[in-house]
């Protein structure tokens, strides 16, 4: 196997890797908003769909959870990367600084979509 060969490989397999964790974040998102009760038309109806289920609480919690954790992590990753290619960057052409803090910022925004999906996930139970 090549160098090229190997870095390739290498970039794919944590693409896939941050791929699966994004997607195990999302199906446990949508279980913890699967399982909560309908709200059904009547007072009592509404009382008794105020209530949730401890399973379902915990659902939502793990998801909550995942969905901040996996965003720190894809956020992380991606400003290692592109921090990186942005001092080198910088190094070559002062001038550049302007366009590759842009990246940057959009590569942190990654955590902060993750941090707002949790916070819509934890008005739910309240």
């Amino acid at each position: 196997m090549t160098s090229t060969s190997r870095i390739k490989f290498a970039i794919l397999s944590r693409s896939l890797l941050i791929a699966l964790l994004l997607t195990v974040a999302a199906l446990v998102t949508w279980l913890a908003l699967a399982a909560r009760p309908a709200a059904a038309a009547g007072e009592a109806a509404a009382v008794a769909a105020a209530r949730l289920e401890p399973q379902s609480a915990g659902w939502a919690l793990l998801a909550a959870a995942l969905s901040t954790a996996l965003a720190a992590l894809g956020a992380g990753y991606a400003v290692a990367r592109v921090g990186s290619a942005a001092v080198g960057a910088i190094a070559e052409k002062p001038e550049l600084f302007g366009r590759v803090l842009v990246l940057v910022g959009l590569a942190e925004g990654i955590a902060i979509y993750g941090l707002i999906v949790s916070i819509l996930i934890l008005n739910r139970l309240g």
